[in-house]
């Protein structure tokens, strides 16, 4: 019999999580139709989202010898402080009217290390939290979470289609990430990687080899470099539907109908929330599959390359359909991508042993990020001058080349971590 996955500190650190991406949903959403509305421009926009990803290139590399190293936990509650501040001042610098780009643009470089550095201690101290045998529900629950918080998308919508300012979302991420930190405080797990009760003192060399230890980890590991260079490939494939899709619901209103609803009229802009939460359901939905039903084991990897072609099929066509047909590509993406994020996470933090997981967690989030990075900037300059549809539909097929020659490719490494119990 397996053991009881809602143990206290998974149900503390879980409940955190909800609070804060309630937050974090509604202020993405409400910081890009600013900077959308500011500039007018489909490049500005996606440089804006560069700007957010290029520490998740660097931070990770550092964060993750750190956290194979001193406290995962004071890392998290600790950064979710400071994000509560730093929201409190985003939201009186939108109240007051005001808007600089350049200064906007270092607010969301320091967004974007906070969120790098948070989600390698996150993910290096979760699975020490889910007991034995209960990894693969765990991030079924994890997988929950971001769809349930994604109805903000929604809401936050509607506050800017009625309010004309996105001022109180930011107010309200602010409250979400303190309530989040006073969670998290509350945390108990003796964290065992911490090989010596007096505190560490912060030595340059060590550091310097045990970054250098996370890079060749993942190069011993044929399976792990696959993988990661799959994952590579296909973030900066996505990099073009992520950027460009909201975009193309803004600058093509006229393909969008146009309903009143008590006096409230349903936009593109609204059109994009409510097909993008659609996709949320369909992210939620795939959730409990996930945490009800249990994968067969020996076919995992082959599930997992089913998806990977799927999606890319169906975004590559998705923004030349009708609206009501969007809905169900979203709907089906939503469901794959939580199969896709379950089987790799799952498999590979299994995988992983704890000692090395802060390092391998950095690496792999810098390969990651420095993939969106690129598939978010050559899509926002094409998209200055290409149909934002032509554009997706081109990266699309470069993420299909590589489940081909990458994953499919590679199958032998990967399904020694993918087919496996966790």
């Amino acid at each position: 019999m397996k053991n009881k996955l809602w143990t206290r500190d998974f149900t503390i650190l879980t409940l955190g999580s909800i609070v804060s991406m309630f937050g974090n949903a509604a202020s993405g959403f409400a910081i890009s139709i600013l900077v959308l509305d500011y500039t007018n421009s489909t490049f500005l926009y996606a440089f804006f989202m560069v700007v957010y990803f290029i520490p998740h290139i660097i931070a990770p590399l550092f964060a993750g010898p750190y956290m194979d190293r001193f406290s995962r936990k004071k890392v998290i509650y600790t950064l979710d402080f400071i994000s509560a501040g730093m929201y409190v001042i985003v939201f009186a610098l939108i109240f007051s009217g005001w808007f600089n780009y350049p200064i906007f643009l270092m607010l969301t470089l320091l967004i974007g290390c906070i969120d790098s550095v948070y989600s390698v201690a996150y993910d290096s101290l979760y699975p020490n939290l889910v007991t034995e045998g209960n990894l693969s529900k765990a991030y079924s629950i994890s997988s929950i979470i971001y769809p349930i918080a994604s109805v903000m998308v929604f809401v936050s919508s509607i506050i800017y289609s009625v309010l004309g300012t996105v001022a109180p979302i930011f107010a309200f991420n602010a409250i979400t990430f303190l309530v989040a930190a006073i969670f998290e405080t509350r945390i108990e797990y003796h964290e065992k990687h911490i090989k010596s009760k007096k505190k560490e003192k912060f030595n340059l060399e060590k550091y310097k080899t045990d970054f250098i230890e996370g890079f060749n980890y993942i190069k011993g590991e044929k399976g792990l470099m696959v993988i990661t260079i799959y994952f590579f490939i296909t973030m900066f494939a996505n990099g073009a539907s992520s950027t460009l899709t909201l975009p193309f619901f803004k600058n093509n209103t006229l393909l969008f109908p146009q309903y009143e609803l008590f006096g409230f009229i349903i936009t593109s802009i609204v059109w994009f929330s409510i097909i993008s939460g659609i996709g949320v359901l369909g992210r939620l939905i795939g959730g409990v599959i996930h945490y009800q039903y249990k994968y067969p084991i020996e076919k995992k990897f082959n599930i997992a390359l089913f998806v990977y072609t799927t999606i890319s099929i169906i975004e590559a066509f998705t923004l030349y359909l009708p609206v009501w047909v969007m809905m169900i590509n979203f709907f089906i993406v939503g469901i794959l991508g939580v199969t896709s994020f379950n089987i790799r996470i799952s498999a590979t933090q299994a995988y992983v042993p704890d000692s090395k997981r802060g390092r391998f967690n950095g690496t792999f989030q810098m390969f990651m990020s420095f993939g969106a990075i690129l598939g978010q900037l050559a899509a926002g300059s094409l998209g200055e001058f290409v149909p934002e549809r032509i554009v997706i539909m081109a990266f699309m097929g470069i993420n299909m080349l590589a489940v081909y020659f990458v994953m499919y490719k590679g199958r032998k490494h990967v399904k020694v971590i993918y087919n496996r119990d966790s």
